[in-house]
């Protein structure tokens, strides 16, 4: 057990706003138990839900955050990669991608944005006007299959308002930041409402470009806009969700140094534009069984490069210069129905509860590579999946429930590229959960379950691998949990907890080779993806809020994770059994303390902490073990609000990617390590009014 360091901290003076969004909005702090989880068959509260979750509010009364990757470190046992200008590839519990290139993706963490799947193009995760981030760890096998092994991001934006309601946000910092945003929100009719939203955020970046003369090739610029709109009648509901996010990020984040300072003559592009709508309607069929129904589309464009020498032409003097492009072109459509009972209402006299349901998806992927040592390349991917999936619920005695779910899959893929490579796998997938959920009298939790989940097998294509590295098998996953909830002390005191063991067998795991290039010194770096024996990932999970007084609350999160494979031996010839597994830090934690220092102030301190980890399972290289400290001051009006806040104010270093091979001529490119730096040391003001 990791120990935590105590540091003696000083707040910043701040000002904050968080305009009356709605009262659930205004003053709801990162923990609050009465936020409902909506990611599961039917909505609950964290504290009654029999899992490991935790529920993020966005902005509200700390740092003001603008993407999904700055508020990962708030859940316990969640890591990401960056490698372009967001950290867009998730980890949980030391499981999940760390990078894209040309080989297709399928994601071992689902990302949902309003119903919509947005899984692997986390870019699109702006956090403007949102209600909360639901995080659930551990496969979800039953409820949402192939995406989901390792676990699901679940982004949800606020329901309309009961009255007509404006708002306007300015956000703006060093390094150039500046934001606008603003909401307007209200009823039509009496049981129907609209909601839409707006905002652009832009930065310089924390890069300065030496040869060019520039700091902002490594810049962010988002703009997004949604719009919700509901419709209540007697027996259904409605809602429709429209949404699109245009981002034209900057991408010049590595030095040969490994320092800020770049020397890149072709700076990279990190760009996304993605337009997607959902359609949800649920129907009381009968005053026992409701239908509910829900129908996606999203059209993604990516646009992703980088100079790969990352210098300028001259630099070498054998004159090795390149650039590397991915545009991709996604196109994905979801449609899914499910019948449930309602409360009470099941079978057997309302003993049992019962859902059933069928799940389609499809999308088509068109990659074009544009890359200075090899001719332009192009290639179509297409995906079906069907599922159907149940489950059933047994009230026990007084206190115990019991519920068995199952969903069985049918993932097939088409492939073809310009090489006149192909594939069509096609994979037969089984997922499902036993759950045995004790309520206790003191109105406590206690829950064990044994969750299988799954992820279906694919392919290489890069024409220089050899045969036996290109196609890789389907991983299963089993997770023994038990969780423990409570709530005591006239419920001033909130914990959860969750111990888990997951059995992980034929590890897809990412990795990588180097091959020489014909008449240079440098070499070509080459990922992809094949299969370990197997593997175990065992932790702890443990999320607390003290109300020590009415103006004092802390809260804590820690996870400690243990990681290892086994029996597994890379393509060099390297013995891997007893390593960790990548991108799994043995600890990470998240606790500070918030102080209502009169009806209008309030000031925030946080410590977000987390060990050493592997960057990859292909070479030793590792980040360092860091501590953030940021801290904010709020100042609450009439019908205003402002915000100073502060992040990282020891200005530590640490890394968001890292890699191993040789890019360097000063040094006859020798392999070594080059890590991605994350933020420095950020301060900003954020002011929001009510119209």
């Amino acid at each position: 057990m990791p120990r935590l360091h105590s540091l003696t901290l000083a707040l910043l003076a701040v000002l904050n706003v968080d305009a009356y969004a709605e009262p659930t909005e205004s003053r709801a702090t990162t923990y609050q138990e009465e936020i409902v989880v909506t990611a599961d068959f039917r909505d609950t509260t964290v504290a009654n839900l029999p899992g490991s979750a935790s529920v993020i509010t966005p902005n509200t009364e700390g740092s003001v955050v603008h993407h999904l990757d700055e508020v990962l470190g708030r859940a316990p046992n969640v890591n990401f990669a960056s490698g372009a200008s967001r950290g867009r590839f998730i980890q949980i519990r030391g499981v999940g991608e760390r990078g894209q290139f040309s080989a297709p993706l399928n994601p071992s963490v689902g990302l949902i944005i309003d119903g919509v799947d947005m899984s692997g193009i986390g870019t699109a995760a702006t956090l403007f006007d949102i209600q909360q981030v639901e995080v659930l760890r551990g496969p979800q096998g039953t409820l949402y299959g192939a995406n989901a092994l390792a676990g699901l991001i679940n982004i949800v934006t606020p329901s309309h308002t009961g009255i007509p309601t404006a708002k306007l946000r300015l956000d703006a910092g060093d390094y150039g930041s500046f934001g606008t945003g603003g909401m307007v929100s209200g009823p039509i009719g009496e049981a129907s409402g609209y909601r839409i939203s707006a905002q652009r955020y832009r930065d310089d970046g924390f890069i300065e470009n030496k040869f060019l003369g520039r700091k902002n090739t490594n810049n962010h610029d988002e703009s997004t806009y949604r719009g919700k709109f509901s419709v209540q009648t007697d027996r259904s509901s409605w809602r429709l969700v429209l949404g699109h996010v245009d981002v034209d990020n900057g991408f010049d984040a590595f030095s040969l140094d490994n320092d800020r300072d770049t020397l890149s003559d072709e700076p990279g592009i990190d760009q996304q534009t993605t337009g997607y709508a959902g359609l949800s309607v649920h129907w009381d069929l009968s005053a026992a069984v409701r239908l509910e129904t829900n129908l996606s589309v999203s059209q993604t464009d990516v646009n992703y490069g980088y100079d790969e020498d990352w210098t300028f032409a001259g630099f070498d003097a054998f004159g090795y210069t390149s650039t590397d492009r991915y545009e991709r072109e996604r196109d994905t459509t979801t449609a899914e129905a499910r019948l449930l009972s309602k409360p009470g209402q099941g079978l057997q006299d309302g003993t049992w509860d019962w859902v059933v349901g069928a799940y389609l998806l499809h999308q088509d992927v068109r990659l074009d590579r544009t890359y200075t040592f090899d001719s332009s390349f192009s290639s179509r991917f297409d995906t079906e999946r069907f599922a159907l999936y149940g489950e059933l619920s047994r009230v026990l005695g007084e206190r115990w429930r019991l519920s068995f779910g199952a969903r069985v899959e049918q993932h097939s893929s088409e492939y073809q590229d310009i090489r006149g490579v192909s594939y069509e796998p096609d994979d037969d997938l089984l997922g499902g959960r036993i759950l045995l959920e004790r309520n206790q009298d003191d109105g406590s939790l206690l829950y064990g379950s044994i969750t299988q989940g799954y992820k279906s097998g694919g392919f290489n294509i890069d024409g220089t691998l050899a045969p036996d590295l290109r196609e890789f098998d389907p991983e299963t996953l089993w997770n023994f949990e038990l969780g423990y909830k409570a709530k005591w002390f006239n419920e001033r005191f909130k914990i959860r907890t969750a111990l888990f063991r997951m059995q992980r067998d034929d590890i897809q795991i990412s990795t990588s080779t180097e091959r020489p290039i014909a008449g240079m010194a440098a070499v070509e770096f080459i990922a992809y993806t094949g299969n370990a024996a197997e593997g175990f990932n065992q932790g702890i999970e443990a999320e607390a809020e003290l109300e020590a007084t009415d103006s004092l609350t802390f809260f804590a999160n820690l996870g400690i994770l243990d990681t290892e494979y086994e029996d597994y031996t890379d393509n060099s010839g390297r013995d891997l059994d007893g390593r960790e597994q990548a991108h799994a830090p043995s600890y990470q934690y998240f606790a500070g303390a918030t102080f209502r220092l009169t009806k209008a102030w309030t000031a925030k301190i946080e410590i977000e902490g987390k060990d050493a980890y592997f960057f990859s399972a292909s070479h030793g290289s590792k980040s360092d073990a860091y501590k953030l400290v940021n801290t904010s001051l709020t100042y609450t009006g009439n019908r205003w609000l402002a915000r100073i806040w502060a992040r990282n104010i020891t200005d530590e270093d640490y890394f968001v990617r890292g890699f191993f091979f040789g890019n360097d001529p000063r040094d006859d490119y020798t392999p070594r390590s080059f890590t991605q730096l994350g933020e420095p040391a950020r301060f900003g003001v954020s002011v929001e009014l009510q119209l």
